[in-house]
Formats: C-alpha cells, sequence, structure tokens
C-alpha cells in the first residue's frame, strides 16, 4: 500500500495504519502489514502498540494477529449519530422504501468517495455491493454523480481529479472528460442515473440531498435491476425521491443547528 504524504504528523500516520489494518478486512499479521507500509519497521511496531494500547487496534496474542478494536466501534456508532445523516433520515428512508419497494441507499461524500450511511432493501432484496459503511467510487455510482453535479466548483475539480477511472462494466465512464460531460447532462435534467456502470444488471436513479443555501449535504438513490426496472421506469420515481430529500435536508439543518431555532423561538 503506498502511503501518501502526511502533514499532520504522528496522528496521520496513525490513521493511516488504521485505515491499512481496516483494508485487509480479516485479522492481519505485522508481517503483512510491514510488506504492505512504507514505514521503518520499528515505527510501524511503535505506531501499532499505540493504537492497541488506545483500544483502537486489538491484539490476538495466540495468533499475533491485529484487528480494529471496540473503542472503534463507539466511535462509529457515535459518528452514524452525530454527523451522518441517517439517524435523521431513518423515518423517511422507512416511508420511501415502503411504498417503491426498492433498494434505498443514502449516502454522503467522504473525500472523493461515496460512504454509505444507511440502506433499506427491496421488497425482493438484490445482492449488490452498496451496504451501510461501505464506500464506493463517485465517478461510477448514481448517488456519487448526483453529489458531485452540485458540489463547488472547486470541489468537483479535486474530486474528479482523484477518481480511479477502473472499467467496472462497459458503461463505465473511464475518463475525466466524460464525467465532466456526464456532470452536465445531471444538472440539467435534475438527477442522476446508474446505468450499469457499477455493477452488470444494476441501475438507479439519485437527487442529492441540499441544504437551503445549495450546500451538499448527502444524497439519496433508489435502485433496481434491469430485469424489474428501466431507466425511464425509475425515472417515474423522481417525484416522491424529491419529496424525501426535500424532508430530509429540512429536518438535518434543524438538527444540526438547534441553536438558531430557540434563539428565534
Amino acid at each position: 500500500m503506498a502511503r501518501s504524504e502526511h502533514s499532520d504528523g504522528t496522528v496521520g500516520k496513525a490513521l493511516s495504519v488504521l485505515d491499512q489494518v481496516a483494508a485487509f478486512g480479516r485479522p492481519v499479521r505485522f508481517r503483512e502489514l510491514l510488506e504492505a507500509s512504507d514505514y521503518p519497521k520499528a515505527t510501524l511496531y511503535r505506531l501499532l502498540q499505540t493504537l492497541t494500547h488506545q483500544g483502537m487496534l486489538a491484539f490476538d496474542a495466540d495468533r499475533q494477529t491485529y484487528t480494529l478494536g471496540v473503542r472503534l466501534v463507539r466511535l462509529a456508532h457515535n459518528a452514524w449519530q452525530q454527523a451522518s445523516l441517517a439517524p435523521v433520515a431513518r423515518p423517511y428512508l422507512d416511508d420511501l422504501s415502503r411504498e417503491i419497494g426498492e433498494t434505498v441507499h443514502l449516502a454522503q461524500l467522504d473525500n472523493a468517495q461515496v460512504l454509505y450511511v444507511d440502506k433499506r432493501n427491496a421488497r425482493v432484496p438484490v445482492e449488490m455491493y452498496s451496504q451501510a459503511g461501505k464506500v464506493g467510487p463517485v465517478y461510477c455510482t448514481g448517488v456519487g454523480k448526483a453529489m458531485l453535479a452540485w458540489s463547488p466548483l472547486d470541489d468537483q475539480d479535486r474530486i474528479i481529479k482523484q477518481q480511479s477511472y477502473h472499467k467496472f462494466t462497459d458503461k463505465t465512464l473511464t475518463s475525466r472528460r466524460a464525467l465532466r460531460a456526464e456532470l452536465e447532462t445531471i444538472r440539467a435534467r435534475g438527477h442522476a442515473f446508474d446505468d450499469e456502470e457499477h455493477e452488470p444488471g444494476i441501475i438507479c436513479v439519485a437527487l442529492p440531498i441540499l441544504s437551503q443555501s445549495g450546500r451538499v449535504m448527502g444524497g439519496l438513490s433508489v435502485t433496481s435491476t434491469t430485469g424489474r426496472h428501466s431507466l425511464n421506469s425509475l425515472a417515474d420515481l423522481v417525484p416522491q425521491i424529491k419529496t424525501t430529500v426535500s424532508r430530509i435536508a429540512e429536518d438535518a439543518e434543524n438538527w444540526h443547528f438547534p441553536e438558531q431555532l430557540s434563539q428565534h423561538a
């Protein structure tokens, strides 16, 4: 794993080690981490020890492996409650899911990636990549493109430059130019599609969740299969999705800034 520049010193290095352990998706030995790291052996060991002592990592002495620690579970739960749209959006996702019977995703931008923060499965569940807590690419997911299309131009440029443009399917956008053109189309149309760009047979329609000032707070998508829907039939759901994102945005602003409400009471 290539190491990025760590302008944040020891904290940045420690967080990068956490990311590295998480990326394995299983208990990992020191040797494996060292092989994938640019840090010297002594530095990596010291960072692992510190993270373990702080409960951010757990060390299994019998198996000689590291895993993410339970302290991260508590922090993740608090982040989910305080920093994500999920608690506010929950009842609206429930209502929309009951109405349409298809998979509903709630997401937010995490640097240059899509972070899925909540999900409702379809009445007839479909196996797909996205799950709450997972990250996905911006350039080939409907919800990612929806959020990017309404982001400030400086943020757009930064995120566009950071995409990998890996070709997941024959329909995946594989260049900055193609993505920029797609974003213009999305803004003009008012919503985004994923036309089997990330997974074969999986399509979706997506809208951004915007604050009153136009800031991108998140995104919401309705996902189905080519066997059950077409892009045109998914587009018929846009009015219902618009109602849902408006309600989420209104409640989210009231939730994030309650002191402003009390001052005007």
